[in-house]
């Protein structure tokens, strides 16, 4: 099975966002606990491992159509979620 961030992190790339543009990482809350950050985004948004990647995959535009910052409210009000 492969981890989460690894996939995220390839989906990003393959985007067009270098590590510093935005960019999945463990935290130390624990195991299965991501962080996206980066230059592209507001403020780091923590969560599962897992709905971080569905966060970049369903959420995150390619790097060439995104308009001004990602913003963690609107991406959580984009999966249903308060943010």
């Amino acid at each position: 099975m492969s981890d989460p961030i690894d996939e995220a992190n390839e989906l990003l790339r393959a985007k067009g966002y270098d590590e510093r543009a935005l960019a999945a990482h463990p935290t130390a809350l624990g195991a299965g606990r991501a962080i996206l950050k980066g230059t592209r985004i507001v403020s780091p948004l923590s969560d599962s491992a897992e709905v971080v990647l569905q966060v970049v995959r369903e959420l995150v535009p390619p790097a060439a159509e995104l308009t001004g910052m990602l913003r963690p409210a609107e991406l959580r009000r984009g999966l249903g979620v308060d943010g």
